[in-house]
Order: C-alpha cells, then sequence, then structure tokens
C-alpha cells in the first residue's frame, strides 16, 4: 500500500519547476516534486524512450526506499537481491563481505535490475500523476533571473524558450551546455583503461546471489573481471582492457566468444547487450548556481566500482525536490537551497575520493604502485589484517551531513567516522535514520517508519522521565516545534510507532530525548525533550533558519501529534 502523499505546501509560484533530463535522476525528482505539489516539467533530447542496454544496474537499500515511498515498489520487487560481495586474488577468494542493516528493514540491501526496467517503472508512475515530459526538447541555453529561469531547447517545430521558478539540470554526462552556461568548471580526471561491459544469460547455479570481483584471474592476466547478477538469468561482466581495444575486433576474431567461456565454461549462453566504457572522475565546481540546480552525472561522474553512480544521483534529486518544494511553499529560504550544494557537493567529493581510490588500486600507475598492490595482495592470502587495503570498490552508502549547518552536533552521539566495509555508522545527527517496520494506531496497514516521515519534520521522543506526564512533554515538544518553523511538523513517540522494537534497540534513546528527522529521513538532531529552546532551535536549523528569522508563518498547516 502506497502511504498517503504529504500535505501540499501553499504553492503560489505560477512556474514549474523545470527538470531537464528523463533518466532516473530527473523521473526521481519530477515524481519527488509532484508528490509535495509542486508543478513540474520535464525535457530531453530523445525522441522517446530508449530501452538499449542494462546500463547502471546496481540499485542501493536506501534509493529503494525512496522510489518504494513513490509507489515503485516494484524496482525492489523484480530485481535480483544480493547481500554478499566476494573478492578473489587469481582462483582463491581473500574475503567477502555481508551487509547489515542497523534497523529492520524490509527492503534488501542491494538489487540488481537494468536501468531501462527501472526507467519503465517510474515512467508509469509519472503518467499516473500527470507529469508532463517533452521529448525532442535539446537544451541549448539557459538563462535566469530574480523571478524564474529561462530554458532554451531545440524542437523539430523549432526554437522554444520554456519558463521556470527553478531548473534541476539532470542532463548526465553530457551536460555541459547547461555547466558552460553557468560558468561552471567540471575538472577531474580520465583514465587511460578501458572497461568491456558484457551481459549474458546463462544458467550459473550458485552465482544469483553474490557480487563476484577478481583481481589478475588467469582468464584476464594482469587486470580485473567484476561479475553482477542480474533478473531473467542474466549475469553483467566487466572486463578490465587495454586502452586500445577494439570490441568489433574481439568480436569478429571469436576473442569474445573465448573471454565469456573461460569464465562460464560449456555452459550454453547469449549475448544481450555489450558496450565499452572509459571512466571519469569529475565533480562540478557547485551543485547550485541561482535558481539552477545540479544534479547526477550532469554534476558529478565516478567510476562504477562501487556503484556510486545513479545511487548517490537519486539521492541527489531527494535532497533537492524537498528543499525546492519548502522554498517555493515560503517555509524556508535560500539558506535552504544553497544547503543542496554544501551537503551534496560534499558527498560528490566524497565519492569521487573513494572511487579515485580504488582506480589507483585497479590501475596503478608506475613499478611502485605496481609493487605496493602486489604486497598488499600477496599479504591477504594468509592475513585478514590486509583484507581492508584491497580496494575492489567500497560499495554505495547514504552521505553522513554531520558537517552539515542544518546538522546540530550532540556531544552525547557523536559521529565515528566513515565505519569498516558493509558497515553503517552508528545512528548520530547528520546520518540516515534506521528504517524498521511501522504502524499508527488507527491508520490501516502496518508501514515503515521511513514512510511516515517524507511529510516534514519529524520529532521521535523516547520514553518519558519518571517524573515527567508523558502528555504535557509531547505537548511541550509539539510547541517548541512549532513556534521554530512554518513547514509541516510531526511529534511522534517511538514506541508508539516502532512495530517490532527494532528502531528503538537501534537508536536506544535515552528517556524524554528527541530524535528530529527531516523529510530525507537524515537525523538533524538529537536533544533532549524537557529542553523547547534546544529543540525549538534544531528544528530552525534543519530547515537553514538563523535566529534572527521570524519564527511564524500564516501558512503554516496544522502540527500532527500522536502519544
Amino acid at each position: 500500500m502506497r502511504p498517503p502523499a504529504p500535505r501540499p505546501p501553499a504553492d503560489t509560484v505560477a512556474e514549474p519547476v523545470l527538470v531537464l533530463g528523463a533518466g532516473p535522476v530527473g523521473q526521481t525528482a519530477a515524481l519527488l516534486l509532484a508528490r509535495r505539489g509542486v508543478p513540474v516539467r520535464v525535457l530531453d533530447t530523445r525522441p522517446e524512450r530508449d530501452a538499449v542496454g542494462s546500463k547502471a544496474i546496481c540499485q542501493q537499500r536506501d534509493v529503494l526506499d525512496v522510489w518504494d515511498w513513490l509507489g515503485a515498489g516494484a524496482i525492489a520487487e523484480e530485481g535480483l537481491t544480493w547481500d554478499t560481495a566476494r573478492t578473489f586474488y587469481r582462483d582463491r577468494e581473500l574475503f567477502s563481505v555481508r551487509l547489515t542493516d542497523p534497523g529492520a528493514s524490509p527492503l534488501p540491501p542491494f538489487v540488481n535490475i537494468s536501468q531501462s526496467r527501472t526507467e519503465e517503472v517510474l515512467d508509469a508512475l509519472m503518467a499516473e500523476a500527470g507529469v508532463e515530459v517533452l521529448w525532442n526538447h535539446r537544451v541549448t541555453g539557459i538563462a535566469q533571473d530574480d523571478d524564474g529561469v529561462d530554458v532554451r531547447c531545440q524542437t523539430p517545430g523549432g526554437e522554444v524558450v520554456l519558463r521556470g521558478s527553478h531548473a534541476l539540470a539532470c542532463l548526465g554526462a553530457h551536460g555541459g551546455i547547461v555547466r558552460d552556461a553557468l560558468g561552471l568548471g567540471f575538472e577531474g580526471t580520465s583514465f587511460d583503461d578501458r572497461f568491456l561491459i558484457c551481459d549474458i544469460r546463462a544458467d550459473l547455479p550458485g552465482w544469483e546471489r553474490e557480487r563476484r570481483f577478481y583481481f589478475d584471474p588467469e582468464w584476464n592476466p594482469g587486470r580485473q573481471v567484476l561479475i553482477h547478477p542480474c533478473p531473467d538469468s542474466v549475469f553483467r561482466i566487466d572486463w578490465q582492457v587495454p586502452a586500445d581495444f577494439d570490441l568489433d575486433r574481439e568480436r569478429d576474431s571469436g576473442r569474445l566468444d573465448a573471454r565469456i567461456r573461460q569464465i562460464i565454461g560449456d555452459t550454453p549462453y547469449e549475448i544481450v547487450w555489450h558496450s565499452v566504457y572509459r571512466f571519469h572522475t569529475r565533480v562540478a565546481d557547485r551543485m547550485r548556481a541561482g535558481r539552477v540546480l545540479l544534479a547526477g552525472d550532469c554534476a558529478h561522474l565516478v567510476a562504477p566500482f562501487g556503484a556510486r553512480g545513479l545511487n548517490s544521483g537519486v539521492q541527489d534529486a531527494e535532497n533537492a525536490a524537498w528543499k525546492l518544494a519548502y522554498v517555493r511553499a515560503g517555509w524556508a529560504g535560500e539558506e535552504l537551497l544553497e544547503s543542496y550544494h554544501t551537503e551534496r557537493h560534499a558527498a560528490a567529493l566524497e565519492n569521487a575520493e573513494i572511487t579515485s581510490a580504488t582506480m589507483r588500486f585497479l590501475v596503478p600507475h608506475g613499478p611502485e604502485e605496481h609493487d605496493r598492490r602486489l604486497t598488499v595482495l600477496e599479504r591477504a592470502l594468509t592475513d585478514p589484517a590486509a583484507h581492508p587495503r584491497v580496494d575492489s570498490g567500497r560499495l554505495a552508502e547514504p552521505f553522513w551531513y554531520t558537517d552539515s549547518a542544518l546538522t546540530t552536533p550532540c556531544p552525547d552521539r557523536p559521529f565515528g567516522g566513515r565505519p569498516p566495509r558493509g558497515r553503517t555508522p552508528d545512528p548520530c545527527p547528520g546520518v540516515i535514520l534506521p528504517d524498521a517496520p511501522a504502524a499508527l494506531p488507527g491508520a490501516g496497514e502496518p508501514t515503515r517508519v521511513r514512510n511516515l516521515l517524507r511529510e516534514g519534520i519529524t520529532l521521535l521522543l523516547g520514553p518519558a522521565p519518571e517524573n515527567e506526564d508523558p502528555g504535557a512533554l509531547l505537548d511541550r515538544v509539539r510547541a517548541a516545534a512549532e513556534r521554530a518553523c512554518p513547514a509541516p511538523t510531526a511529534a511522534l513517540y517511538l514506541a508508539d510507532v516502532d512495530a517490532t522494537g527494532a528502531l528503538t534497540r537501534a537508536l536506544d534513546p535515552e528517556p524524554g530525548q528527541v530524535w528530529i528527522v527531516r523529510p530525507d529521513a537524515h537525523v538533524a538532531a538529537v536533544v533532549p525533550g524537557t529542553d523547547s529552546g534546544a529543540v525549538h532551535t534544531a528544528v530552525r536549523a534543519a530547515l537553514g533558519h538563523g535566529p534572527d528569522q521570524a519564527t511564524r508563518d500564516t501558512r503554516r498547516p496544522q502540527t500532527t501529534t500522536t502519544r
């Protein structure tokens, strides 16, 4: 069952938000905006949807969470679930990593599904939501003023100019027209080595729930191979190949068949799709320029080892959508919109750092780097202490907004730094809230905790202290939040929504403690509920409000309270 949509804000802005690009990032952004009552138009260069190749296949749990809330639960249901990442050196397994969940989410840690199928599911939801997609609209220019954005497009019928309150550029790696128009650089590096990607359909028992990474296998000496399972008995194989690799020559000579046979033996197979890629690491100077926001590959490019491309793009879309909706409603100002850049640019830089380190390990430069990698791999055969130094790609994870101006630090809940592979950080301000089954009295079918968070700022209370009346405490917390900002809030006792106790065990809240959670499920603050001033200040900070700004707005909807 899809949870209720958020109450639309008092959005009186006439112009829509223009989403440039109808790939999964643009689709997600458009659906999130529409779900929040924001009019949106999507523009795309192509004449129609082109379902070519598997492209981005690996989707992480917190991205599935966003799509599930939008009604696209079919992506998780149809995707092939895997929870183990195995790493080999030549013919020996070095280690495997099983993925953990601090809560009890019903969603899998990762699924593999073709990008074309993901787009198909999201297209159906866009049609249902009445989101207009303008195909055959190639963006040729963009300009903005104090009131809005003008996007110039070339269409089969000639040039048109479309007006929007804001624009969200999701044009992928070829979004240079927008970056150039805004004066934004896109610095980084490109890797000479190429990667051959081949989707094959074959029956390979025992490989269905694992990602397999091979360093220096005998069937690709000196280089790497990555194997991912996909639905319908399809397996995605990535070979690292030389810079002068010629796919046509490889196929016509029979060497492509020989490559595949070296991995799967005599098992019958068919090729579903193949391509050759050269990988890049680039990050735009800024991800916000006035009323224009950049998201996904238009803002950052990283190598795919770790699946941080599309996953981080969807997280861009979620961050941008709720902030655009709040700014258009008058619930927040420029500070909140600017926080899109500060938060997501920091995430992009971290993804670039992590994937660049992976690429340096995969493609070492010079004798010294080669010798260092060989030493690590040889040692890892017998010494588990060397396993963390073997870099086959740190898997995608949400970024932790611990340094954001929207986050109020808690001395008793400090951020412990980047956890080991496969682990998540302990819950604290800046970290995404663990998910768990949830149920509200009289609210119908059970749902997930995060589905209750999307409407606005949510305040989850631990048990009331012994000397406090639970109802009075909840009323004080609610009143402090209501005074703090015009956006909708919900004040809830954790015990009333945590259906299984899994979230309570993960948070381990102190009596009277309040966990303040943003609409994108990131924890904004952990404060004592008995301190109304601390609650008030933290809620304001979560929306980018400074202490001198007005604390009330007549358009504020009624606060929800449950106890």
